[in-house]
């Protein structure tokens, strides 16, 4: 079965964590209980606590939760199986042994999906996606030909008057003519209708008993039958991290939630695209400055500006649990409690955490015009990803800082910016790609384009965003995984490989951290 309900409870307002992990037999009350509040009223009966311990102790690899901090708000069932079983019409008593998972095969070459619910109190934060997710990671892993399930059409009852027959609604829903809850979800996830199965789940009224027979393909596979494997959209390369840089255009905006409501395009747009990370360019928040009606003064403006933190950070990090994806949030100048304004890089993971990362060198202008000072903190940060690490702007020219962070295990260095005109855009550009050699890591810049004319200090920009490698055999040729046209505003994604920064760094044509003089000279931090 496959159902994902919608409610609409502000998951990050309260500080709450959501995680993703394999279930345990702890966790069976609070799956039973979801099971219950998520079918309620539908027909099909609900968990028993032996049902879900035969599920966990039969395949427990196959089984997932989604938790928000102690609460199970969502669940993940799959079994092994051969594809003798599950490629032929079945029912779900049948195929999931009346729902213990006991028919699940160690040499089964399938993954079978027997399950998915979601809290319908938490609406909008892509449970069922990272439930799919790790289920797709897990056949990746075990390098099985790919997922099959029977999915159910909650639409179907209330418009089987419409369509006349259950084909002719899965039919339309296929074709996008129309849109069900579950099975339309399922489509957006690269799964391939089979046909209609009927009499697959006899008690779901709402499906009137139908469902639909999925098949999602393990792209790490060769396909069996003849002819060519269908192109899928957006497709990630093997043990890869995707990464997308937005180059934002500053305009005026009459509102917080106007200006809200473009970076949340931004984020809607990289997530589609199954995105790990998304970077926004330096003093992104400056834009908000033009909601005034009139030119504020320096000191003003930095005033005006310390008033939206509080919504900034809890929008930010409810954009990043919301879309999946994991946010650097470009920076913002931020008054901190000592007094002093901080020209901070919030980094607001998908699980609700949030780190911050104060620029080290503030700009001759940014001292001038905003008496911003340099933090004298600076660490690499530990993602769903691996370690990463930030430096704003001016603070990639130092290369002591990077090499900071590589020192701790950073391998992604992402860079927001903010340049005027093209020399300052690449004295920084030049900066990162050495720091991307020396360090071989990669280097992710975001930058401003646009012009605000009543701010000060953000009367022009210029802007080049890109993704940069180090230049040897398993990278781009020119050290560029991917880059923007200047002055517009666009989205650069690449696929980043750790796996390739190792091969570098041991075995690599020139071998830059491992050939480090140690007995000449050495990096000590003496900051916090």
């Amino acid at each position: 079965m496959s159902n994902s309900s919608r409610g609409g409870e502000n998951l990050t307002a309260s500080g709450k964590r959501l995680r993703v992990r394999n279930a345990t037999v702890a966790d069976i009350p609070g799956i039973a209980n979801l099971s219950r509040r998520v079918y309620n009223g539908t027909g099909i009966d609900p968990y028993s606590a032996a049902e879900l311990r035969g599920q966990l102790n039969n395949f427990p690899e196959g089984k997932f939760v989604v938790t928000l901090d102690d609460d199970v708000v969502g669940y993940c069932a799959t079994f092994r199986i051969s594809g003798n079983v599950c490629l032929k019409p079945h029912t779900w008593e049948s195929i999931t042994a009346n729902g213990y998972g006991s028919r699940h095969d160690p040499n089964g070459e399938w993954l079978y999906g027997m399950e998915v619910c979601v809290d319908k109190t938490v609406r909008g934060y892509r449970i069922g996606q990272r439930l799919y997710n790790a289920r797709k990671k897990l056949c990746e892993n075990l390098k099985l030909k790919g997922i099959v399930f029977v999915g159910r059409l909650p639409g179907l009852a209330r418009r089987m008057r419409k369509f006349g027959t259950a084909q002719a609604y899965l039919d339309a829903v296929i074709n996008k003519q129309t849109n069900d809850p579950v099975l339309s979800f399922q489509i957006r996830n690269g799964f391939e209708s089979l046909g209609l199965v009927e009499n697959y789940l006899s008690t779901d009224r709402d499906s009137m008993g139908y469902g639909a027979h999925l098949v999602w393909h393990n792209p790490k596979i060769q396909r069996d039958e003849d002819g060519a494997q269908v192109k899928r959209y957006g497709g990630r390369q093997p043990d890869s991290i995707r990464v997308g840089t937005v180059q934002y255009m500053q305009r005026k905006v009459s509102s917080f939630n106007e200006f809200m409501s473009f970076v949340e395009y931004f984020v809607d747009v990289v997530a589609d695209y199954k995105a790990d990370f998304v970077v926004f360019p330096e003093l992104i928040t400056l834009q908000l400055l033009s909601i005034e009606d009139q030119e504020l003064t320096p000191i003003q403006s930095i005033e005006a500006l310390t008033k939206y933190t509080p919504r900034f950070r809890e929008a930010m990090q409810d954009l990043a649990v919301r879309y999946n994806i994991n946010i650097i949030g470009g920076s913002h100048p931020t008054r901190v409690p000592n007094g002093r304004v901080e020209n901070i890089s919030y980094v607001f993971h998908r699980d609700g955490r949030i780190d911050e990362q104060p620029k080290i060198h503030p700009t001759p202008n940014e001292v001038y015009w905003w008496n911003i000072e340099g933090g004298n903190e600076l660490h690499a940060i530990d993602t769903d990803c691996g370690p990463i690490g930030v430096l704003v702007c001016y603070d990639s020219e130092f290369p002591e800082l990077s090499r900071h962070l590589v020192n701790q295990g950073a391998q992604i260095l992402f860079v927001p910016f903010c340049t005027d005109e093209r020399q300052s855009y690449l004295r920084v550009r030049y900066c990162c790609q050495a720091r991307a050699v020396e360090n071989q890591i990669y280097v992710v810049m975001s930058g401003n384009v646009g012009n605000l004319p009543n701010v000060a200090n953000m009367d022009i920009q210029y802007a080049q965003s890109c993704i940069l490698t180090p230049c040897d055999f398993p990278f781009a040729r020119d050290g560029i995984a991917a880059d923007t046209t200047p002055n517009v505003e666009t989205v650069a994604i690449a696929d980043l490989r750790p796996e390739a920064l190792h091969m570098a760094r041991n075995s690599g044509t020139v071998q830059n951290l491992r050939d480090r003089r140690h007995d000449l000279y050495q990096m000590k931090w003496r900051g916090k």
